[in-house]
């Protein structure tokens, strides 16, 4: 029951900054009428805190013909391109993906991993907790 609760409150969690992407992701009229596409990158983590990330992501974009438009924050950046750089995606070298949307470990890994954590950390307590009260109850000395 604790696994469906979390999963639904993760799927509220990502409807709620799809519309907070959609409300800050305002194009202008030279933008929608002109030759471009948009794209937001995600990360699990506040990755792009760090300069250096930032520009390794912008660097890992450019032979795609993105452009770096705005960071909305820490996880989230978006770019644009004109269209006709889709000509050259067929060109690009092998394993760059020109419309990948997602920066770092894939979210279901990453998820999985977390839940693994929580899981053994609660696991860790709970048994800890209880040698405790066994060792209080009993009479039984820490040392």
């Amino acid at each position: 029951m604790a696994g469906a609760s979390a999963g639904a409150a993760a799927e509220a969690a990502r409807r709620r900054l799809m519309e907070e992407e959609e409300e800050m992701t305002h194009y202008s009229t030279p933008d929608l009428e002109g030759e471009w596409e948009f794209k937001i990158v995600r990360a699990n983590t506040g990755v792009f805190r760090n300069p250096a990330e930032l520009d390794k992501l912008v660097k890992e974009e450019a032979p795609a013909g993105w452009i770096l438009l705005e960071k909305f924050d820490n996880s989230r950046v978006r770019f644009k391109r004109p269209l006709s750089a889709r000509q050259n995606d067929g060109r690009l070298p092998q394993g760059v993906d020109p419309y990948r949307t997602q920066y770092g470990m894939n979210p279901a890994l990453f998820v999985t991993i977390l839940t693994v954590v929580i899981v053994g950390a609660s696991l860790l307590f709970t048994v800890f907790f209880i040698l405790l009260i066994g060792l209080i109850v009993g009479g039984g000395s820490l040392l």
